[in-house]
């Protein structure tokens, strides 16, 4: 049951209440039948046993980083729309360990291995102990290999619009990664060099400079030396837009993005990325925080935005119970507020270490303001904390949820859409937990988690959810196999459903963010759905056509293009006929009597009007399937249509009369003419033609210098035959040997030239016009 504030009434909630987690519609009614999870294949054998605390993080853009000690394994999951398999589309790649041997500096070489050897043969057992199990300050006693802990930026960091990669090792060595080349991963900045660096240049002192006038033969100096350069947590913030002043005066917005490194010694580094990040010139020493934390174990953003008010502080967890928030100060952010003075969130020093922390921002359902949900687990119980900002300041209610399990908490991950808790303990069993808001304080409900038949006998080292909880992906021991415990211990990343495919059709509809690929791991319930059913469901293609009619959204069009698309590769039954065998019916002939002759006759009328039956039963799926390839030719035709004119309109506001540019208006404007009914279309070719003042602007092969007609929006083909695709965003040919593609292999975009202008190089950063994916 929950343990409430002393200020919250008095009410005992029952234990094992049925949760309904569905999304209500418009008319107030829950849509779909109960959650049940279910196990959707394949399950992903990992090469090297999991390490770190929390060895599962799942990003934004739908990519799911597995802590292992040979390398950091990534899986991506994307919503396939060429393929007809129903199982789950997960690209691998992995982030190995470096080889390369790291060690700390703290003060000169000949000084360091002086104190080395001084403090293993200190006569004071005391000192010679704790330096000799200390793997940070003596690495001949044993580094571990393996990463430690990872974690991702929001989205939008890296230079295809993706998310970055922190990555801690188990020798303490912090780098960032993005993915290059889709596929491939670079490191982009090693973190630790630069702020060993920095420390070196400041004479390794503390943040107001002044220099210790200790040495490294004092054991508390040679200490302190290694705490405060050795990382155990990191946290991205959210991208905040800063105004910079140009040498011209002008202010210019810029994006950044701050990453929260927690030293051992309870210090906190800021790190600024002007975005997009590109190499380690674009990162800068931000800023440090003394939190005072001797003992720090965990670390979480918590960040207030309402209306233009935005606040934003750290969250710091100990090893011995404190919890506190501590106040981050950012400069040229608008409306931004600074905490006067640290938080205490939880003072009791009670030796229950505080791990797992979290913080959700959420709506409060009776006073209709924001607030933030803290959760974390200490041992056996899941610690809670609401803040509430009203006129009379900040409003702290906290608690503990007790008798969930009766081993400790071993990973906590939190749904942000109808915000849930789920807690796994050593044992295996996994809790949910939902929140329910009183006046002043929470009350959250349990129940036990269905767990599929596989999962029971291994021992779950780690969950996450997804990033709009439809999947909750588990880190777990192979088990039993045959009533036999295996020689080798393998590790298995399992997914299992957290909704239904009808709870996942609301939440598509009524999604405030409007893009596909923020909503991918929705999108493979309703893949599964569809290939599963052959159709698409009734209610939602009514529900869809309703909102299409009332809003007319690109959004929605790009939804049904690819619901559209997924029937389509259903209704392609699998080639199971051998062309090549003989088929049984094939009889032998015999030279019969007239009678016998006539029976025949009979009998192969008979096969005649069967077989012509047949053709008729292979011949209605195959106008099936012409009929749904004209509904996603005039969806995605109506998709480019609308994109055209987005064009135009662009090039229209950012030229001058007769200006040329590299972008084929005259080609778009004749393609958007064919149509005569559009009459948005008609008026802005009105206004684009007088400011041309009939001229003319085409395309040339670059081969041949021919003209490239615009006939086509995905090709053009000069009358010399040379063909060149045609880029989905600005319609220009890409005459290249280089260019960018779709996530889903739909489209390619052409890559920005230095000579193109800001307007154009703009057009290229978007994303598919066709499934908002980001262009690689």
């Amino acid at each position: 049951m929950a343990a409430t504030s002393p200020s919250a009434p008095t009410q005992s909630p029952t234990e094992n209440v049925a949760i309904k987690t569905e999304s209500e519609t418009e008319n107030g009614v829950l849509f779909g039948a109960e959650d049940v999870p279910v196990r959707r294949d394949p399950v992903i054998p990992l090469l090297a046993p999991v390490s770190g605390l929390q060895p599962l993080t799942w990003s934004q853009d739908h990519r799911l980083a597995v802590c292992t000690t040979s390398s950091l394994s990534v899986m991506e999951l994307v919503c396939d729309v060429h393929s007809s398999k129903r199982d789950l589309t997960l690209h691998r790649t992995s982030i190995p360990v470096s080889s390369e041997v790291h060690k700390l500096r703290v003060g000169p070489a000949e000084e360091q291995a002086e104190a080395m050897e001084k403090f293993t043969t200190h006569p004071d057992p005391a000192v010679r102990q704790v330096f000799m199990a200390d793997r940070v300050m003596n690495p001949l006693v044993g580094v571990h290999k393996g990463i430690k802990y990872a974690s991702w930026s929001p989205l939008g960091c890296d230079s295809s619009g993706r998310c970055l990669l922190a990555c801690l090792s188990l020798d303490h060595r912090l780098t960032i990664h993005h993915s290059y080349k889709r596929l491939e991963w670079n490191m982009l900045v090693d973190l630790t060099k630069m702020y060993s660096r920095r420390l070196k240049e400041r004479g390794y002192a503390k943040k107001d400079g002044q220099p210790s006038q200790a040495n490294l033969l004092d054991f508390d100096e040679l200490q302190r030396r290694f705490r405060m350069q050795t990382p155990l947590r990191m946290e991205w913030s959210s991208v905040y837009t800063i105004k910079q002043v140009q040498t011209d005066n002008t202010c210019l917005d810029v994006e950044m993005v701050l990453l929260a490194v927690l030293m051992e010694n309870g210090d906190l580094v800021l790190w600024k990325f002007v975005l997009p990040f590109l190499n380690g010139s674009d990162v800068v020493f931000y800023d440090i925080i003394e939190s005072g934390v001797t003992r720090p174990s965990d670390l979480a953003w918590w960040e207030y935005e309402s209306a233009d008010r935005r606040m934003s502080g750290l969250i710091i967890g100990s090893e011995v119970g404190p919890v506190k928030i501590m106040p981050v100060s950012l400069s040229g952010v608008k409306g931004y507020f600074t905490l006067r003075h640290p938080v205490i969130l939880w003072k009791e020093c009670d030796e229950i270490a505080v791990e797992n922390l979290k913080c959700v921002p959420m709506i409060h359902p009776i006073h209709k303001s924001s607030c933030s949900l803290i959760v974390a687990s200490r041992g056996c119980y899941v610690f809670w904390c609401l803040l509430m900002i009203s006129p009379a300041g900040l409003n702290v209610h906290n608690s503990h949820v007790a008798g969930l399990h009766s081993l400790p908490v071993v990973s906590l991950a939190v749904s942000q859409h109808n915000v849930a808790v789920y807690t796994c303990s050593i044992d295996g069993w996994i809790k949910k937990l939902t929140p329910t808001f009183t006046e002043n304080t929470l009350i959250f409900n349990q129940e036990d988690m269905l767990r599929p038949e596989n999962l029971t006998d291994g021992r779950i080292l780690g969950i996450s959810v997804s990033c709009n909880g439809a999947y909750i992906a588990l880190a777990s021991t192979q088990g039993i196999v045959d009533g036999y415990h295996p020689v080798s211990r393998t590790c298995q990343v399992h997914f299992v459903t957290l909704k239904t495919a009808e709870t996942a059709s609301v939440l598509l509809l009524n999604s405030p963010t409007q893009n596909l690929f923020k909503l991918a791991d929705l999108l493979d319930l309703m893949r599964w759905n569809i290939l599963k059913n052959k159709c698409i469901p009734a209610l939602l293609q009514q529900k869809l056509d309703r909102k299409i009619q009332e809003v007319d959204s690109p959004y929605f069009w790009r939804l049904k293009l690819f619901l559209v698309r997924i029937l389509y590769q259903s209704l392609q039954a699998p080639h199971t006929d051998q062309c090549w065998k003989p088929t049984q019916e094939d009889g032998k002939v015999f030279v019969q009597d007239g009678e016998e002759e006539d029976g025949e006759e009979d009998a192969a009328q008979e096969e005649s009007e069967q077989s012509g039956a047949k053709l008729l039963k292979r011949e209605s799926p195959t106008e099936e399937m012409a009929e749904v390839q004209a509904w996603i030719a005039a969806v995605e035709t109506h998709l480019m249509r609308e994109n055209m004119k987005k064009v135009l309109g662009v090039v229209y506001l950012n030229t001058w009369i007769t200006q040329n540019t590299s972008i084929p208006t005259c080609g778009l404007i004749d393609y958007l003419a064919r149509d005569a009914n559009d009459r948005a279309a008609e008026v802005l070719i009105g206004h684009i033609k007088k400011k041309m003042n009939k001229q003319t602007f085409v395309e040339r092969c670059s081969l041949c210098e021919a003209t490239l007609p615009f006939t086509d929006h995905k090709q053009a083909i000069c009358e010399n035959g040379h063909m060149w695709l045609r880029c989905v965003l600005s319609y220009q040919a890409c005459q290249t040997l280089t260019f960018r593609r779709c996530l889903l292999l739909d489209s390619i975009a052409r890559l920005p030239e230095p000579e193109d202008p800001e307007w154009i190089k703009k057009i290229l950063q978007s994303s598919c016009s066709l499934c908002d994916s980001p262009m690689i």
